[in-house]
């Protein structure tokens, strides 16, 4: 089975393709769905590219679909992606005084839906998640909105009996201006390959300074679809350490953004079965908070990626000092 991203403007039809599953990214998102899972992100595009963007997860094996505890998925073989968004009340004063915040016991809901999933289907390895929420750096309560979403994901992986650091996937977590928490997620039937970069600290060991938990994912994950290795690179800022650095020089973060990205694919590279992975033969999506800064952001990145796919979308980071992400997917034979 070979597994391939596809990016469309026109809406994607699937003819010739058996589809996985799909994210829609832009504003004015068509009411219309497609049959198979999609991740719906509406938020600007940024550049001279289309108002809607498709990008669609294809495989030349035949696909089996359900709906389980809000989950829409799709699997081929030993792959599946699903993809679940749960709504938020108007306010956390929704809740009594007494329970927790509504995005902490959505995201653990959402998690421990996932788990169950994944042990139902005999696909128990997460590989990638794409987490999406409203105003991310927001507070509620005592805590912010983001340290609330790391709070309910991992007391699922740890109620699921997993672990929350080490063999951990790669993933994001974002800040959209509304919507619902929303999650996309691929696994499969064998283990991540989690890779850290030497340049960070891992970020399920960041100091109690950046919340009661720390987050759940690896900087990169290597995984092993049959016959290929993908590498998913986490969404990657101007960290050090674990240390925000550059404060509000969005050029030298995209730097150091991507002299992260750079350490990362040279970790990968010393574990890759299939040939080493290079910086211009990559996927790249990266937010920008701010949409004024997006034509500094494209040039930093234009030295260190050449002509390389690249996405741009207008969100908010998880940290309020940071002005830009990246992520990045590569795929091979194995």
């Amino acid at each position: 089975m070979t597994l391939e991203l596809m990016s469309t403007v026109s809406p994607f039809t699937g003819e010739g393709s058996h589809v996985l599953g799909a994210s829609l990214l832009g504003r004015s998102l068509p009411a219309s769905r497609p049959d198979w899972p999609v991740q719906r992100l509406e938020a600007p595009l940024l550049g001279a590219g289309p108002g809607v963007l498709h990008e669609t997860w294809v495989t030349d094996g035949p696909t089996l679909e359900g709906h389980t505890e809000g989950i829409h998925w799709r699997r081929s073989g030993d792959v599946l992606f699903g993809q679940i968004d749960l709504a938020e009340p108007l306010a956390d004063s929704a809740s009594p005084a007494s329970a927790q915040p509504v995005l902490q016991v959505l995201s653990e809901q959402a998690y421990a839906r996932l788990f169950r999933l994944l042990d139902a289907q005999g696909l128990p390895h997460l590989w990638r998640v794409w987490n999406y929420m409203a105003d991310i750096t927001g507070q509620s309560g005592e805590l912010e909105r983001y340290r609330l979403f790391n709070l309910g994901r991992g007391s699922a992986f740890v109620q699921s009996a997993r672990g929350v650091e080490g063999q951990v996937p790669a993933a994001c977590a974002i800040g959209l201006a509304g919507g619902p928490l929303s999650i996309a997620f691929l696994a499969g039937a064998t283990p991540v390959l989690p890779v850290e970069n030497p340049r960070q600290v891992s970020a399920y060991h960041y100091p109690a300074d950046y919340g009661p938990r720390s987050p759940t994912f690896s900087r990169a994950a290597l995984v092993y679809p049959p016959g290929q290795e993908l590498l998913f690179i986490s969404g990657t800022a101007s960290i050090v350490g674990h240390r925000s650095v550059h404060p509000g020089d969005v050029r030298a973060q995209s730097q150091e953004a991507m002299d992260n990205i750079a350490a990362v694919v040279a970790e990968a590279n010393r574990h890759a079965r299939g040939g080493a992975f290079t910086l211009p033969a990559l996927n790249y999506r990266v937010y920008i908070r701010h949409a004024a800064d997006h034509a500094a952001v494209q040039a930093v990145l234009a030295q260190r990626i050449g002509a390389a796919p690249l996405v741009c979308l207008q969100a908010d980071i998880c940290r309020q000092e940071l002005l830009m992400e990246v992520e990045a997917m590569g795929a091979q034979a194995a």
